[in-house]
């Protein structure tokens, strides 16, 4: 069986893509405990580019890493590649965006979700990036979800993720779009 190795320690994430990879035979595992990978780039793709770089080096496998966020266009694209460090916790992150929204008549925002696929020698296989456009309403909604979901209206179905069940957000999510831009090359790669 082949071996992709997911850049993340998070566990969820993990779950998430070995869910998403489920059709193929591989053998899905997480980065090593003590490897250590500072997103020191300046966008999504940069970030995942390095992620996949370094964990692929690091395993000799062929890696696979997302990054991702919320980008607010009245913001300047804030918080952008500093979504989840915006704060200390989702409630205060969600907080903190509302309180520098307030006077906004622009509320347009979307996720973005860039993957990378690196070899063990340093080669970049596949970068695609997926999105999902939206608004950010004025106050939280809905009861499901994480992170920007409970903000986060979808374009066209007056919901927000939170409002949403797990496989209609799943439909609509920028992972999925990415996911679905990559599925063609990942089947290359590995020859299925």
């Amino acid at each position: 069986m082949k071996t992709l190795v997911v850049a993340s320690k998070n566990k969820g994430k993990i779950k998430e893509f070995k869910r998403l990879l489920s059709d193929f035979s591989l053998l899905i595992k997480g980065q090593p405990e003590n490897l250590e990978v500072k997103e020191t780039g300046n966008t999504f793709s940069e970030n995942a580019r390095l992620k996949a770089l370094s964990v692929s080096r690091y395993s000799n496998e062929i890696a696979l890493a997302d990054d991702s966020g919320l980008c607010v266009e009245s913001l300047d694209g804030a918080p952008g590649i500093f979504s989840s460090r915006y704060a200390n916790s989702d409630f205060e992150r969600i907080s903190r965006l509302l309180k520098d929204l307030e006077g906004c008549s622009n509320r347009r925002a979307f996720f973005s979700c860039a993957l990378c696929i690196a070899s063990p020698i340093g080669e970049i296989l596949v970068e695609v990036e997926g999105r999902c456009d939206g608004l950010i309403v004025n106050k939280p909604r809905g009861k499901n979800g994480f992170g920007y979901d409970p903000i986060f209206e979808v374009l066209g179905t007056q919901l927000t993720f939170s409002e949403m069940s797990s496989y209609q957000k799943e439909v609509k999510s920028h992972r999925t779009d990415a996911f679905n831009k990559l599925v063609p090359e990942l089947k290359k790669i590995f020859n299925f």
